[in-house]
């Protein structure tokens, strides 16, 4: 698909159209704290910015195809505005649906579920990791690690990002993680101060909703406890006894195979053993590093 190309202001065209002759394709639900401050401006101080619609269909259906200002135009219904400015263009679907996405990625936070839709969406349409790299002004590298938690389906963990509680290097090593060792990964991760008794709580609720609900957010949220210093005290001292328990298994093992050595070196000094080794041409032994070296 080739790149989107710029206007002039001298090449485009901006009416007042009837706001009951436009329709929207892809509409997304919008933060209503911001829709409020929304109306308030245009009723105070007008439009600022012109909606843009496609009139691709206009002559078949008699509607104008919103690309871009879903809520401009839910602001101008509220304040009771028959009319609205718009910037008219004629595109293909896929041209309008690109710019569509476009705008959702410049108006989003880049860490919210529909910045990672909007990304994985434009992937689909064969828009290269460069040219969305281009689109968003993050890297390649960036880009596709969205996009490869939405292609897993791994909702949870792209809002874990979303709202702060972990990093994106963290989401993707749990999503490559298998089932069993993510609560390893999650006690690494603790030991390295990526979470902390901070944010312990959220990301353990996070991971264990992944693990008994699935990846995605579609299932029905259930209400959760407040996490309180008694559960902190219960999840630290359950973390500290595995860790425990994996440092008595490596001392342990460390125990056994010092054992072996010293019965290797009580063999090497006896004489017939030595002579075997000759005779079956083994006389060469493994180099030990570090102090098991004798």
């Amino acid at each position: 698909m080739e790149k989107i190309k710029i206007r002039l202001m001298s090449e485009r065209n901006y009416e007042l159209i009837p706001i009951d002759q436009i329709v929207v394709v892809n509409s997304r639900s919008r933060e209503k704290r911001q829709f409020k401050e929304n109306v308030r401006s245009i009723g105070q101080l007008g439009l600022y910015m012109p909606i843009l619609v496609n009139k691709h269909r206009l002559k078949d259906t008699g509607k104008y195809e919103l690309i871009c200002g879903e809520g401009r135009l839910l602001a101008h219904k509220e304040l009771g505005k028959t009319e609205i400015k718009a910037e008219i263009v004629d595109e293909t679907d896929d041209d309008a649906l690109l710019k569509t996405l476009s705008e959702n990625i410049a108006r989003t936070r880049s860490v919210s579920m529909e910045y990672a839709r909007s990304l994985k969406t434009m992937f689909d349409m064969n828009i290269s990791l460069d040219q969305l790299s281009a689109i968003t002004g993050k890297t390649p590298e960036y880009v596709r690690s969205f996009i490869r938690l939405m292609e897993q389906g791994e909702e949870r963990l792209i809002k874990g990002v979303e709202d702060g509680i972990f990093s994106m290097n963290f989401a993707l090593n749990v999503a490559q993680s298998s089932d069993r060792s993510v609560q390893h990964l999650l006690m690494d991760a603790f030991d390295n101060g990526v979470v902390t008794t901070t944010n312990l709580g959220c990301v353990r609720r996070i991971i264990e909703d992944r693990l008994q609900k699935g990846r995605s957010l579609s299932s029905g949220k259930r209400a959760e406890p407040p996490y309180t210093v008694d559960k902190l005290k219960y999840d630290i001292r359950q973390i500290t006894r595995q860790k425990e328990a994996f440092v008595y298994e490596v001392g342990q093992k460390e125990n056994r195979l010092f054992r072996i050595l010293m019965a290797l070196k009580k063999l090497s000094d006896d004489v017939r053993f030595t002579s075997m080794l000759k005779s079956e041409d083994l006389t060469e032994q493994p180099q030990l590093k570090g102090h098991y070296e004798f």
